[in-house]
């Protein structure tokens, strides 16, 4: 009787009322004043400003750095030719040239010394190294074959330095236009000397001469390498047919004559072949007229 009377007086009557819950306010927008607007869109424009002027730099440096429209890759690139110097290359020079001094037998360290020296573009020291891995492996094909191309890109640079020498006297000591020689004039003119000319002409003269011996010396030795290939080879007739265009240019027209010969006997349907034959008949002429030039020569001084 007692346990229900209490359980009775814990329960909510029925037509409790519940309160209702307090109503949320809403929170009030800061009204800004119309200076202070102002003064917030004026410092906006200036902070823009210098991001505009900052976004320019950077965009403008990207240029710099990628080399763009310069034909190359900027800095990039010199980062990269860095790293390709330290990881292809290998060792510097003169540390491959000190290895191969003290192994004198290696083959190998000759050729990578020659490969290094002919990407510095020391060709002389190029050609040095190549003889030397020749001389050990002489029945290196590729090895000849390079040798014979950097004495052709030397002979090339001394051709250049005789054409520029050609140049540079036609520029600075050009012919005067005189009377002509029959008269007394071009007499009296032709008597006296031009200081200026003479020295410019001297010069050049020297500069002209020494790059014309280098050039039929190094086409000489190539002719002498491309003989050795022929020999390893003797029925390519890619490798007679620069035989014969090499000893050409040097001067060599037997050999050439020969060479062309060749050539033709071994692939006369050749793409190349009309024009080895024309080379051929002119030099067959050439050496027939210096021939018969050699001949009155002796027969007159008897």
């Amino acid at each position: 009787m007692a346990r229900g009377t209490q359980h009775r007086k814990r329960r909510t009557a029925t037509n409790a009322r519940v309160a209702p819950a307090p109503a949320k306010g809403k929170a009030k927008r800061v009204q800004h004043q119309r200076w202070e607007d102002q003064l917030f869109f004026a410092r906006l424009r200036v902070h823009a400003k210098w991001v505009f002027v900052l976004l320019a730099i950077v965009f403008a440096g990207g240029f710099v750095f990628f080399g763009v429209g310069s034909g190359s890759t900027g800095i990039s690139d010199a980062l990269q030719n860095f790293f390709q110097r330290n990881s292809s290359s290998g060792s510097s020079a003169s540390a491959l040239q000190k290895k191969a001094e003290e192994h004198p037998q290696d083959a190998k360290l000759w050729h990578d010394l020659a490969t290094k020296l002919e990407g510095d573009d020391k060709l002389d020291q190029a050609i040095a190294a190549l003889k030397r891995y020749a001389a050990l492996r002489p029945k290196d094909e590729d090895a000849l074959t390079e040798l014979a191309s950097v004495y052709l890109r030397r002979a090339s640079e001394q051709q250049q330095i005789y054409a520029d020498a050609q140049t540079r006297a036609a520029l600075l000591a050009p012919t005067p236009s005189v009377p002509p020689s029959t008269s007394a004039l071009g007499k009296a003119l032709a008597s006296l000397t031009n200081p200026i000319q003479s020295a410019v002409s001297g010069s050049v003269s020297s500069a002209s001469s020494n790059a014309y011996t280098q050039v039929i010396q190094l086409e000489t030795e190539a002719v002498g390498v491309y003989k050795k290939l022929a020999k390893l080879s003797p029925k390519d007739a890619t490798t007679q047919l620069r035989l014969g265009q090499v000893a050409e240019g040097a001067g060599d027209t037997n050999t050439a004559i020969a060479a062309y010969e060749k050539f033709l006997k071994l692939s006369p349907d050749d793409s190349l072949a009309p024009a080895a034959r024309k080379q051929l008949k002119q030099l067959k002429a050439q050496a027939k007229a210096a021939a018969k030039a050699t001949a009155t020569t002796t027969t007159s001084s008897k």
